[in-house]
């Protein structure tokens, strides 16, 4: 990754100085087909040939283009070739002499992806078709053709390709195909992370959404949506089409601004590092969305969610689009706010923000305790530090502050400030105070405060009920408690409801009284709740109007271990199971009683996505937080509890599958082991169980992982299911066998070569780090911090990612494995910040782990002297 990190201070001086009027941009990816390299092991290559017109504000000066690409064949300036040799360092093309109106042409051979980022090419084993789709944010479009990689640079764009005979290609614009070229309507001025192409034999389908507005115009968008051929028998373009139609209405209604960008196609990609991204008019989504086998109820909600986000970032983040990433928060917060909102709104998915409070925000929870936690507003220096903030600050934090902020100006007032934003700043660039200078206008509240408390500060603060009751048993006051951390001091004004409950004759815990309140400072009295029935429970954050961690008083908290499976309100259920989930990550509940409350109550959760995240939660509370002398115990009663679960579940239902899974995530006992074997093979059944392709693979890998299910068996199984998505299960559950062999084949595979694809790499890192083989995996601690700087430096970011986050040595949890990376971290204090980050969070889990597992081992202790 050497000279391609574009830094803000380089961005903002070229902004002051260029303006672009447009790019034609040129591809030849005919290349695409035939097997192997070009020559020489060389990189595969396509040709590429941009011109792109802008103006100077200081004629004379000098400045420069990116492209990253094996070569560049010509430059002309202005009419004046340059020597490639001497203006091209792999990364930047130099521009000197520049005259107020340019045109500059280069005529590049740029390279194949196997990484997912630029151009990337995928070969379907299943059928020997060949793949394409760009990805470049944030700024990978220089990999395809050169450009001014930054976000306020906008510009139009047209593009044109030339592409095999049989192939379709589709871009940004609508597309023609004549004399063999496929050339594509000029754009609206955007910025160059969010063009595209995408080429291939697609399997394409194709709908239309028409909408009449109260002018009586009417506007026609044509909808399409594509995949892979081998994945068209499991595509549900209906349910597809109908979440989109949905989502257009609804934004439609919300953002008075009709959809400005002509068509809307939606591409269902292979090996896709992301979950979606929203280019205008030509949406790319991972292709595990469509689903091959049964899925939950849950899946459908997720991807309806995801749709939803990229729609929204038609508006926010397309047509209004931050000046630099230090506002990113101003597209991806709003985009996963109006995922969520336009779920409930307007599809079938009435319990989004159920989903929302329980997955999202605990998503970000935890980026909001690492060392790197940053306010929404963020420090972002350059191209590397903009990669890593895609996290949970950027999208959970930020859509739950905004959906404070909701509570706090207004539903009303907010829109309209949206609706303002769109017309004010159309095409344009923004940074933070240009969206709150219109919420201002539109709810007559200062912003400013709140937007140093919300969006100008890191770190999450936690509100603790404090009950005194009076002689008669009856609530003399009730106050909440505010607390931030040591190092992000900041306590917040929080607008909440705070609900009490009671245990009703009928055995159900319900609410009973309410009261919503403006927290501010350590301590807040609620007034409003003096003199009512004592409760069993008090929930601080009810109905989940805050960003908070919520704590519970003795009594609620006893409430909780006893009846927690008997709250009839889902929502206040999914608050409370992520509040104990907090608490067990803090060391402040121990591992082995947040297992049980799982074991105790999960099977009378009726939320799916809830129930699938206590599963998730579970697992992690065995192998991360609970005490090592304790977590066998716990392995064989989780087991235990799972397969009960899955033996009483109703035959067919979604929570059985969910069952099944997780039976599958924890069996390592011979009978356990014995059974998934039972199912694969047809010997044993569960009444209602349809182990269909994709619940095989789940039930093959703990069977790999322990030695059951050899190199043969997985051929076999790769043989039944000879696909892409067949593949990548069988090379994670290879890697997943327990031998020194295996293990040190898939670390040579992902850390000397450079051979595998994106989706092998991660297949190969997900199956390498198995908890039941920390023995096994313990030399690798010390090859990994020898290994990582190297690999940083030599591999594109997203695979050096990959291979820094996976395959640190987590499941070695000792102070040992503390001190070896305080070691590399002493040794390496010049290493690249973004690499540093991320030691730094693996780090801070680890140590979070090992406090969690003192917990859990003093509550063992105590309770044996009791």
């Amino acid at each position: 990754m050497p000279g391609e990190n574009l830094s803000r201070d380089e961005a903002r001086e070229r902004a002051a100085l260029l303006s672009v009027d447009g790019y034609d941009v040129s591809l030849d990816v005919r290349s695409a087909l035939g097997d192997g390299p070009s020559q020489n092991g060389a990189p595969r290559t396509f040709r590429s040939v941009t011109t792109i017109r802008f103006r100077c504000a200081e004629p004379g000066a000098t400045s420069f283009a990116d492209l990253i690409a094996p070569s560049v064949t010509a430059v002309s300036l202005n009419g004046r070739d340059l020597d490639p040799s001497e203006v091209f360092d792999g990364s930047r093309i130099v521009l000197e002499d520049l005259a107020a109106d340019n045109e500059l042409v280069v005529d590049a051979q740029c390279a194949y992806s196997r990484t997912g980022e630029g151009l990337h090419r995928f070969v379907d084993p299943e059928d020997g078709e060949v793949y394409l789709y760009t990805q470049y944010e944030p700024a990978d479009s220089r990999r395809v053709f050169a450009n001014f990689e930054q976000p306020d640079l906008k510009a139009p764009f047209r593009f044109e390709v030339r592409a095999p005979e049989e192939w379709t290609v589709w871009s940004n614009g609508s597309g023609q195909l004549a004399d063999g070229v496929w050339r594509f309507a000029e754009t609206k001025p955007i910025s160059t992370y969010i063009t595209c192409v995408v080429a291939g034999p697609y399997h394409y389908v194709t709908d239309s959404y028409s909408r009449t507005f109260a002018d009586g115009t009417t506007l026609e968008i044509p909808l399409g949506a594509m995949c892979r051929k081998g994945l068209a028998p499991y595509f549900d373009s209906d349910d597809v089409f109908l979440v989109t139609k949905q989502g257009l209405d609804f934004f439609h209604d919300h953002f008075d601004y009709p959809y400005p960008f002509g068509k809307y196609d939606q591409a269902f990609v292979p090996e896709y590092n992301l979950g979606a991204m929203e280019n205008p008019g030509m949406v790319t989504f991972r292709e595990e969305f469509i689903f091959r086998g049964k899925v939950t109820r849950a899946s459908y909600e997720g991807r309806a969610n995801v749709i939803l986000h990229e729609m929204a970032h038609m508006w926010f983040g397309d047509l209004v689009t931050m000046v630099w990433w230090d506002d990113l928060w101003l597209k991806e917060s709003f985009a996963d706010f109006m995922g969520t909102f336009a779920n409930v709104g307007a599809t079938r998915f009435k319990d989004a923000w159920i989903t929302f409070a329980n997955r999202r925000k605990a998503w970000a929870y935890r980026a909001d305790q690492l060392p790197s936690t940053h306010p929404i507003t963020a420090d972002i220096r350059d191209l590397q530090d903009a990669k890593l903030n895609f996290d949970g600050i950027t999208y959970a934090k930020g859509a739950s502050v905004l959906k404070q902020l909701v509570a706090y100006v207004g539903q009303d007032a907010f829109l309209e400030g949206a609706r303002r934003y769109f017309k004010r700043h159309a095409y344009g660039n923004t940074r933070l105070g240009d969206l709150l200078s219109v919420l201002e206008e539109t709810s007559g509240r200062d912003m400013g405060a709140w937007s140093r408390s919300w969006l100008q500060t890191a770190g999450v603060n936690s509100l603790t009920p404090q009950v005194l009751l009076d002689a008669e048993g009856r609530i003399d006051e009730l106050a909440v408690v505010q607390e931030a951390a040591e190092s992000h001091p900041e306590l917040r004004p929080h607008r909440v409801a705070v609900g009490l409950y009671r245990r009703t004759e009928a055995g159900t815990l319900e609410r009973f009284a309410q009261a919503e309140v403006d927290v501010e400072g350590p301590r807040t009295v609620v007034a409003e709740l003096a003199g009512a029935q004592a409760p069993e429970l008090v929930l601080v954050n009810d109905e989940d109007l805050t960003y908070c961690k919520t704590r519970f008083d003795e009594t609620s908290l006893a409430t909780l271990r006893a009846a927690l499976g008997d709250m009839t309100d889902p929502l206040a259920r999914a608050l409370c199971w992520s509040a104990l989930w907090n608490m067990t990550r803090d060391a402040l509940l121990p591992a082995r009683d947040f297992v049980g409350l799982v074991l105790r109550f999960a099977g009378r959760e009726s939320d799916i996505g809830v129930l699938q995240m206590l599963h998730a939660w579970a697992n992690s509370s065995l192998v991360h937080y609970a005490a090592p002398g304790w977590r066998p115990t716990g392995e064989r009663l989780v087991a235990e509890g799972a397969l009960r679960e899955l033996r009483v579940a109703e035959a067919g239902s979604e929570q059985q599958l969910a069952w099944a899974r997780f039976f599958a995530s924890v069996a390592s006992g011979s009978e356990d082991l014995g059974l998934l074997r039972g199912l694969l093979e047809g010997s044993e059944k569960i009444e209602g169980l349809d182990v269909d392709q994709e619940l095989r693979w789940t039930f093959l890998e703990p069977l790999a992982a322990h030695g059951v299910a050899d190199e043969s068996v997985l051929a076999a199984e790769l043989a039944r299911d000879d696909t892409a998505s067949g593949k990548r299960h069988q090379v994670r559950c290879l890697a997943a066998r327990p031998s020194q062999a295996v293990k040190a084949q898939a670390w040579a595979q992902v850390v000397e070569s450079d051979a595998l694809s994106n989706a092998l790499v991660e297949a190969t890192i997900s199956g390498f780090g198995q908890p039941s083989q920390r023995e096994l995996l313990a030399p690798y601690a010390e090859k990994y911090f020898a290994a990582i700087e190297r690999v940083w430096a030599e591999r594109s970011i997203q695979i050096g990612m990959d291979v820094v986050r996976g395959l640190f040595p987590g499941l070695q949890q000792s102070r040992a494995t503390l001190d070896a990376t305080d070691a590399w971290l002493a040794a390496h204090e010049d290493a690249a910040p973004a690499l540093r980050r991320l030691v730094l969070e693996a780090r801070d889990d680890l140590a979070r782990g090992l406090r969690g597992q003192a917990c859990d081992a003093a509550a063992a202790d105590a309770s044996s002297a009791g």
